[in-house]
C-alpha cells in the first residue's frame, strides 16, 4: 500500500470522512438539548394495562423525560417502572425520531401472602406488595421467609387432590418446623404435619379425600379438624358443642 500514493489517500479521505462524521454526531448529542433538537414527542406503552393506570406511567418517568431523543435514560426509565407495585418487569427503548417505547409485564396475583399486610404472590412464587384494585376469591398462603415458591407449588398439589370432593383450599400453611397445615374452603383444618419418607405428604392427603365423605355424610357430628400426621390413620377433632350433643346422647 505504500507504494500506491491513491490507495492510501483514498483511505486517508475514509478516515477524516469518519472522524468528521463523529464529531459531527457527537455536536448534535451534545448541543442538541441547547438548541432543542430532536425533542421527544410521545411516551407508548405497547400493550394494554389491567392493574396499572397510565398516569401511574406518567408519574414515575416525569422526571426522567427531560433532555431529547438521544440523552434521555432507558435504564433509569425502566428502574423507575419497576418501582410501581403491580409491575413486574419492564422494557424501555428508543423509537426514532421522538418516541420511548415501554412494554410492561404485569404482576398476576395468585395468592394473598403472610399476615394481611398487603402482600400478595404472584403465579411465579415471587412475593410483592401491592392494593388488589378488585374483589378476587384468592387463598391465602404462609410460611417462612423464601419459602413462597414452595408454597404456592404445594398450594397447586393439594388443590389438585382434592377436587374429587369439589373443594379447594382456602389457607395454606408452612410452620417454621415446616409441617403442612390446611384449612379447606367449608373450614375444616387438615394437619399434615411434616414430610415423611414412610408417610409422604401427598399420600397423607390422598387418605383424607378417600375418608373425607364419610366424615361429612350428615350422620355424625362434622369434625372441625382432622390430624393426618399419623402414618396411617387420623385423629378427629371436634367442636366442643357436638362433644356434649354426643354426651348427652349416652
Amino acid at each position: 500500500m505504500w507504494h500506491k500514493p491513491h490507495l492510501m489517500t483514498a483511505v486517508a479521505d475514509l478516515l477524516f470522512l469518519a472522524a468528521g462524521a463523529a464529531l459531527l454526531v457527537a455536536a448534535i448529542v451534545w448541543g442538541s438539548p441547547r438548541l432543542r433538537l430532536f425533542p421527544l414527542s410521545e411516551v407508548l406503552v405497547t400493550h394494554e394495562l389491567q392493574e396499572i393506570r397510565y398516569s401511574q406511567v406518567d408519574e414515575s418517568l416525569s422526571d426522567l423525560l427531560h433532555g431529547n431523543f438521544f440523552t434521555v435514560n432507558p435504564e433509569a426509565l425502566r428502574l423507575a417502572l419497576e418501582q410501581l407495585p403491580w409491575v413486574r418487569r419492564a422494557e424501555v427503548w428508543r423509537k426514532w425520531p421522538s418516541r420511548i417505547e415501554v412494554r410492561i409485564e404485569e404482576q398476576q396475583a395468585a395468592a394473598h401472602w403472610g399476615d394481611g399486610q398487603g402482600e400478595l404472590v404472584n403465579t411465579y412464587g415471587e412475593v410483592f406488595s401491592a392494593d388488589l384494585s378488585r374483589e378476587q376469591q384468592l387463598p391465602w398462603l404462609s410460611g417462612p421467609a423464601g419459602s413462597s415458591n414452595e408454597v404456592l407449588r404445594r398450594y397447586k398439589e393439594f388443590a389438585e387432590l382434592l377436587q374429587p370432593l369439589d373443594r379447594l383450599p382456602a389457607q395454606v400453611a408452612l410452620s417454621p418446623r415446616l409441617a403442612w397445615l390446611l384449612r379447606l374452603e367449608d373450614g375444616m383444618l387438615v394437619e399434615l404435619g411434616r414430610e415423611q419418607a414412610k408417610a409422604p405428604i401427598r399420600v397423607r392427603l390422598q387418605r383424607f379425600v378417600d375418608y373425607y365423605p364419610t366424615l361429612s355424610d350428615g350422620r355424625h357430628a362434622r369434625p372441625m379438624a382432622v390430624d393426618m400426621r399419623y402414618p396411617n390413620g387420623f385423629a378427629l377433632r371436634f367442636p366442643p358443642s357436638a362433644v356434649q350433643e354426643v354426651k348427652g346422647k349416652k
